[in-house]
């Protein structure tokens, strides 16, 4: 993998929904993103990039498009972008910033897939954060770092209950399992809450293992009797491996404190390098859960991501 390219072009926007427009230079502020962009702002899609050599090749196809049409804020050569990883970080001029997403869902199709039937952002576009402020130019050498081993584990955590989703109940569970992660050393990246659609939880699934690439996601809700308690359906769906031992653990520590243990249907599984864990629905539950299991995910997930060898000790 080359670890250096060139800044073809810099395009910004005034306005969202509007193509952008090149500029030769411009200022990165972290918290930011890039001054005076419209898709600035406290965070994780700061900056959009694109790479120039799938540009080129698109226009082969006969698209007639020019930079900034897809949104992008950094068209770079060099680079096979959407096969570099989320955390990984680029200097760029004399700023620094930090992959933070793979791709992104096209909700509603921009006029470039009307005409061509196709649009390369959603499959080949990556989105950054500023980690260090500084400017760039047109022409800038742009540099792929050397991976941060030391970096923290990142979470997201997921709430699945109709009456929370709706409002009609205040989620306590989330924030428990939160504040947990964040205390542990955890860098919570997202936090949300869904009614109980398999659809919607398979959706968000994909989206927080592929796009984000989490490296631990925690459910909580969903994982009874009721007809509409589908997280572990959505979970084993989703999943390219099973991991057993997490969902099995909790329910023998748990059957100590209450019979009604057996009960809880929750998966554990691997998405990838993305371990995904469904805990109760209730507060106290939830927090016994992660309490049995916290001190042990950390070594589970180096090995899941090559940071460490095999388990042992």
């Amino acid at each position: 993998m080359n670890n250096k390219g060139i800044v073809k072009c810099i395009c910004v926007s005034e306005n969202r929904g509007t193509a952008k427009q090149p500029v030769n230079e411009a200022s990165l502020r972290v918290d930011h993103g890039i001054v005076g962009d419209a898709h600035a702002g406290n965070w994780h899609r700061q900056i959009s990039l694109l790479g120039y050599e799938v540009i080129e090749q698109f226009r082969e196809k006969g698209a007639e498009v020019s930079f900034g049409d897809f949104g992008e804020n950094l068209v770079v050569e060099g680079f096979d972008l959407k096969n570099i990883g989320v955390g990984r970080r680029f200097a760029v001029g004399t700023a620094v910033i930090e992959i933070t997403q793979i791709g992104k869902i096209c909700h509603n199709h921009c006029e470039i897939f009307k005409r061509m039937g196709e649009c390369i952002m959603p499959g080949e576009g990556i989105f950054a954060k500023v980690i260090k402020s500084g400017e760039i130019a047109v022409g800038d050498s742009i540099e792929l770092l050397e991976e941060d081993y030391d970096r923290r584990f990142t979470a997201a955590v997921i709430t699945v209950s109709d009456k929370a989703s709706r409002g009609e109940r205040k989620d306590e569970s989330g924030p428990v399992l939160c504040d947990v992660l964040t205390k542990k050393g955890y860098e919570l990246v997202e936090y949300f809450i869904l009614p109980d659609e398999q659809d919607a939880i398979e959706r968000e699934l994909i989206r927080l293992a592929d796009s984000r690439q989490v490296n631990l996601v925690i459910t909580t809700g969903g994982t009874g009797f009721s007809q509409r308690d589908v997280t572990p359906e959505a979970t084993m769906n989703v999943a390219t491996r099973n991991a057993p031992g997490i969902a099995e653990a909790i329910r023998a520590e748990s059957m100590k404190i209450t019979g009604r243990a057996m009960l809880s249907r929750g998966a554990s599984v691997i998405r990838n390098k993305t371990l995904i864990i469904n805990l109760p629905g209730s507060p106290k539950a939830a927090g016994e859960s992660i309490d049995i299991i916290i001190e042990h995910l950390e070594h589970g997930l180096a090995i899941l991501l090559g940071r460490t060898g095999e388990c042992g000790g």
